[in-house]
């Protein structure tokens, strides 16, 4: 089947020039090919387009209604195509970025309006939830993920390590004492993620590899850090969370972080992940590249160093 959109084009030139031989020259193709195009068209739509004598051609009532179109259709196109490989060379457009939302709402939005001045032409759109989200169904142009990263075809750049810290407030401390091995976390009221897999099941993993599981249970599950934090500063239990959500908490002292007989969790860092498409757009280079730059010197929580284990 020949392609609609190049016997738009000879049929444009055709009109245009009132002879398919010049329309296959301006077209870059023979002048039997040129008619070949020219014919598909017609016996597409069921109409003449073009009256055709030894002379010169001429538009029929029909050809004049569809060379309008024509024209109009190969224009929008032009406009789309050149708008596209505009947006390869400057950043413009939208830009939808997914991430999780305790992470998103501390670090990543206050970094917004530096790059709004940066690239006024982008207009980012983001997508906050602690559930992760399939980016290419999704539609999202950019992720950032916490945690080691699933086999796919996406690409991937390091933002950056996300230590965790099991830690209560110091009245919840007082009140029910201060474990010292991870075993004794069994007997306190621990209030875990439901969104990890290292802590929804009932048990808490340590070790870098997560391979020493702990059973432990409390009154209050969430799927989100923020909402945990809430409750631990309340005094209700013991969370297990990254550094990120707990460092100011740990600094004002309204949390204590416990020293352990094992190592917290290596979560496996921090990315932002893409599709794997070798020609991004300049919007999405430019974030990314303003994601590594910006988190590189983040406040501390995102790169911090975990403490050594006892």
């Amino acid at each position: 089947m020949l392609d609609r959109v190049t016997g738009m084009q000879v049929f444009v030139a055709a009109a245009a020039h009132a002879s398919l031989s010049a329309a296959a020259r301006v077209t870059g193709m023979s002048p039997a090919m040129a008619t070949k195009h020219v014919d598909a068209l017609e016996a597409r739509l069921g109409i003449k387009l073009l009256h055709r004598t030894t002379r010169r051609l001429t538009l029929t009532g029909a050809g004049a209604d569809y060379l309008a179109a024509c024209r109009r259709i190969l224009q929008e196109l032009n406009e789309a195509e050149s708008e596209l490989a505009a947006q390869r060379i400057e950043a413009v457009g939208r830009l939808r970025l997914n991430l999780p939302l305790s992470f998103g709402t501390r670090f990543v939005a206050p970094l917004l309006p530096e790059f709004s001045r940066r690239y006024p032409q982008v207009q980012v759109e983001l997508g906050l939830s602690d559930a992760q989200q399939d980016l290419i169904h999704g539609g999202w142009d950019l992720a950032i993920r916490i945690g080691h990263l699933a086999d796919s075809a996406l690409k991937a750049r390091r933002l950056g390590d996300c230590p965790m810290r099991v830690c209560a407030a110091p009245a919840y401390l007082a009140r029910h004492g201060m474990p010292r091995r991870v075993a004794e976390l069994s007997g306190h009221n621990c209030l875990s993620y439901t969104l990890s897999p290292m802590q929804a099941g009932g048990t808490w993993a340590f070790g870098t590899r997560g391979e020493i599981q702990v059973p432990v249970q409390g009154n209050l599950t969430a799927n989100n850090g923020d909402a945990l934090l809430a409750a631990a500063l309340g005094g209700q239990g013991v969370i297990y969370q990254p550094v990120f959500i707990v460092a100011d908490a740990l600094d004002k002292g309204r949390l204590q972080a416990l020293e352990l007989d094992q190592p917290a969790l290596d979560l496996g860092g921090l990315h932002v992940l893409f599709p794997p498409d070798r020609r991004l757009s300049a919007k999405v280079r430019a974030m990314i590249d303003f994601l590594v730059e910006s988190l590189a010197a983040a406040p501390a929580g995102v790169a911090a160093a975990p403490p050594a284990a006892r």
